[in-house]
């Protein structure tokens, strides 16, 4: 499959997602604060808030929210809407895609000194403090999904099943079988040469994990049945792999303005990527067909409106070109 241009977005998807974002954002703003939790004579420390807030607010595409409110807004139309759970779904799993940034971009790992536009954590407030955000920012994402009276979350009508489910399922993304197992084998493999399957299961552990864990995250809040569970998790592992194709091709096809991060870090760490292996077009082509197998998945779901994943999905592909 050749390269398509990007396509138009359609209006009603453009105000759909803005008014998320700001949903999003606002939570955000309002939750990782310097309130005290429950039971404490103390709030946090505000120099720990402050690099707490640098690393999530003002800055990043927010896809991670976005899916988990989509697929939770398409799975509700077959069962019930949750949308106090939605929103604290989307603001955890930013939560831990913030937090893996910080580390990731310390000189223990990758060394990056550009983050979102911006100097990097670790660069604004120093090594360890940047080590405790993320710590902090972890934790804050599962004490977002199970609110309790008095804390800086205030609870609300969601079921505990719910809220387990919810932990589990982010937990697994996140952890060793997940984001943080597809990042030691991204550290191990530097200067190695990594086959296409290889390639694959590291990134479909470090990018797609999380990502597949969004959409599907949103479709437990609504209860959604099995065979619908089933479909977008097939349509998460299709648009996760897909994003860190695309991000492959956007390391050496963009630059650090655009990125809002150092451009051409992988091919200087000598760090496999599908464009080392594959080549450019290839890569593309490649790109598109996993494109095509998330909108496949969308099909079998038997969902009666899937229009905004479908249109993530493209926002995913197409901001390549």
């Amino acid at each position: 499959m050749s390269a398509q241009p990007m396509p138009e977005l359609h209006g009603d998807f453009e105000a759909w997602t803005r008014e998320r974002l700001a949903r999003v954002e606002r939570a955000l703003g309002d939750w990782i604060s310097t309130a005290a939790p429950a039971g404490s004579r103390h709030g946090a420390p505000a120099a720990l808030v402050s690099a707490m807030r640098y690393a999530v607010l003002d800055g990043g595409k927010r896809l991670r929210p976005l899916l988990v409110l989509a697929s939770h807004e398409a799975a509700a139309r077959l069962g019930q809407a949750c949308e106090v759970a939605a929103l604290r779904a989307a603001c955890s799993v930013e939560l831990i895609h913030a937090y893996s940034l910080v580390h990731d971009d310390m000189p223990c790992m990758d060394n990056d000194v550009l983050r979102r536009g911006k100097p990097t954590v670790h660069v604004q407030f120093g090594e360890a403090s940047a080590l405790l955000a993320g710590d902090a920012l972890q934790a804050l994402a599962f004490e977002f999904l199970t609110p309790a009276a008095g804390s800086a979350v205030e609870p609300e009508s969601i079921p505990d099943s719910v809220q387990a489910c919810l932990c589990g399922i982010l937990a697994r993304a996140a952890g060793s079988a997940g984001m943080a197992g597809g990042q030691a084998i991204d550290l191990a493999s530097v200067g190695q040469p990594l086959s296409e399957a290889q390639l694959r299961e590291m990134h479909q552990l470090k990018t797609g994990a999380l990502l597949q864990a969004s959409v599907v995250m949103g479709a437990h809040c609504a209860q959604a049945p099995a065979r619908v569970l089933a479909a977008l998790k097939d349509y998460g592992a299709a648009i996760g792999l897909a994003f860190q194709v695309v991000d492959d091709i956007l390391d050496v096809t963009a630059d650090s303005a655009t990125l809002g991060k150092t451009a051409g870090k992988d091919a200087d760490n000598e760090k496999p990527t599908y464009v080392s292996l594959m080549g450019l077009q290839a890569s593309r082509d490649y790109a598109h067909n996993l494109h095509a197998q998330a909108l496949q998945a969308l099909d079998a779901s038997g969902l009666p409106d899937t229009a905004t994943l479908r249109a993530l999905a493209g926002m995913v592909v197409h901001r390549a070109h």
